[in-house]
């Protein structure tokens, strides 16, 4: 039975996945670019849960182009997306392509001529029920700076003047999160409308490009945003997709507070250990005893980041905090996370390690800035 929460995103449906990638040309790099593409084509059809893809070319402006591919779920999709490899395998495209805009898509409903659309006839994979929008989209970047710099990079990220909320008409910029854990930085953003247009109207601002060219210094990976092809490698590497984000049924509690929990997971196990946690989170959402009210799970990789909104402190129930509630499953979460990472080692089903977890997976609060604030 589907939880009463409202969940509006969410990579775990196991619906197939549609990805739309739209790209404007250089004039005169048409030929580079379909040279690129072929490399791309071939090693895509090598990883595991591609499907197909097709390269297609606007009939009105020669310039304008569009890749879509199909995928068995998002979970593969955002692993190779992701991935090193990735990154490498779509560095010669660069050169060629003046704007891009990548949109992924659950597949809810297909139609063919053997198979009219209907909710019966629905597709083997296809995601069934649609999701409960809220009109908000959720990202996250992360990235680490050198050990040492910490408190001062707290510092600045801290002290910088918001950015103008309102982006354009139809987009705003509603809350901005900040957390650290140790030397690694994560920065959450909820957006009303375009989450690509306000992502680009924030690295305009003054205040904003002020504030990334003071803490260059302090990063571990060295980048130039003024310079396009530095500027795309880093923000690729340090995006971190929310994976689900589900809020409660019942009506928001007036004393909320927001937290971010960190859990590195053990190679190879980001995902499962995301989804793990975001079904813990679906049930809370179904729980009207459950002090988390709202969750956004975000992963890349073997980070797993999940901030959650919660009422009272965490220490009040940690095992809900954790998300850890129900049977077995702290020894699932165990059998995932990374422990000697975050400096816990040893069972999660006593009670000195469970609020041990809690004391080391609680992110340092760094900023917490909403729209109306």
């Amino acid at each position: 039975m589907a939880p009463s929460g409202r969940i509006s995103q969410s990579v775990f449906d196991g619906s197939r996945l549609r990805v739309i990638l739209l790209l404007d040309l250089y004039e005169g790099a048409q030929q580079q670019f379909l040279d690129a593409y072929e490399l791309m084509r071939k090693q895509v059809a090598s990883v595991p849960g591609h499907i197909s893809d097709q390269l297609c070319q606007s009939i009105e402006n020669p310039s304008q182009w569009l890749i879509t591919s199909e995928w068995e779920s998002a979970p593969p999709f955002l692993a190779w997306v992701n991935s090193e490899e990735h990154v490498e395998t779509v560095k010669p495209m660069h050169s060629c392509v003046r704007d891009t805009r990548s949109m992924r898509y659950s597949i809810l409903r297909e139609t063919s001529p053997a198979q009219p659309a209907s909710r019966a006839a629905a597709s083997a994979g296809a995601q069934v029920e649609a999701r409960v929008g809220d009109g908000v989209a959720r990202h996250a970047l992360t990235f680490t700076v050198k050990p040492g710099s910490e408190s001062k990079v707290a510092e600045l990220l801290a002290g910088y003047e918001s950015p103008k909320a309102q982006v354009d008409e139809n987009t705003r910029l509603r809350r901005t999160s900040l957390f650290m854990h140790g030397n690694r930085v994560v920065r959450a953003v909820e957006v009303e409308g375009d989450l690509l247009a306000a992502l680009r109207h924030v690295a305009r601002q003054p205040e904003v490009r002020a504030v990334e060219e003071a803490i260059n210094p302090y990063l571990e990976q060295d980048r130039d945003l003024t310079d396009p092809e530095s500027a795309r490698v880093f923000f690729t590497r340090a995006a971190l997709p929310a994976v689900q984000h589900v809020v409660s049924g019942r009506a928001a509690p007036a004393d909320l507070r927001r937290h971010a929990l960190y859990y590195p997971a053990k190679e190879g196990c980001g995902m499962e250990l995301a989804q793990l946690l975001a079904q813990q989170d679906r049930a809370a959402a179904d729980d009207p005893g459950s002090p988390v009210y709202g969750s956004t799970v975000f992963q890349r990789d073997d980070i797993v980041v999940r901030l959650i909104d919660i009422t009272g402190d965490l220490d009040l129930d940690p095992v809900a905090s954790l998300g850890l509630k129900g049977a077995r499953k702290a020894a699932e979460v165990e059998r995932l996370l990374d422990g000697a990472a975050i400096g816990v080692e040893g069972s999660l089903e006593t009670e000195r390690n469970i609020n041990r977890l809690l004391s080391h997976a609680d992110m340092l609060p760094v900023t917490d800035r909403s729209a109306h604030s």
